[in-house]
């Protein structure tokens, strides 16, 4: 078990997904922050103010309403939908499933493109190859 694991790790495997974990978590935050520094705010503009702010109340908490913020409306207790912190997840989940489908088009692109590409002769193709010239070329 220990030779396997060494022979995994060696293979770079490890590696690999190590730089996969890290580049996803710095992605994740270039997302997130795209979406809550910039679509956000310009959805924002059309319900005038911070889009992920908005919500519904559903039930008023021990202080009385109205509510000017998300977060004074949990504060007080109150049962809120919040429907603006949703649909930024949702915008984050599409952006980040569109950008991996990008990159897997890519990886899947590159991959086809490694398949078709002719295999370079083997050296013994290439020397009975030139066996076979070299015979021709005496024979005539």
């Amino acid at each position: 078990m220990l030779k396997e694991f060494k022979e995994f790790a060696i293979k770079g495997n490890m590696v690999d997904l190590a730089i996969g974990v890290i580049i996803g978590g710095v992605f994740g935050a270039v997302v997130s922050s795209l979406v809550a520094d910039i679509i956000s705010p310009l959805i924002g503009l059309l319900f005038n103010g911070d889009f992920s702010n908005q919500f519904a109340v559903l039930k008023e908490g021990a202080a009385p309403g109205p509510y000017l913020t998300l977060a004074a409306a949990q504060e007080a207790g109150a049962v809120v939908l919040s429907y603006g912190v949703f649909i930024n997840a949702l915008i984050k989940f599409l952006i980040t499933a569109f950008a991996l489908f990008l990159v897997v088009k890519a990886m899947n692109r590159m991959k086809k493109k490694e398949e078709e590409a002719p295999a370079a002769p083997s050296d013994e193709v290439v020397l009975l190859t030139e066996i076979r010239d070299a015979l021709k070329s005496g024979n005539s």
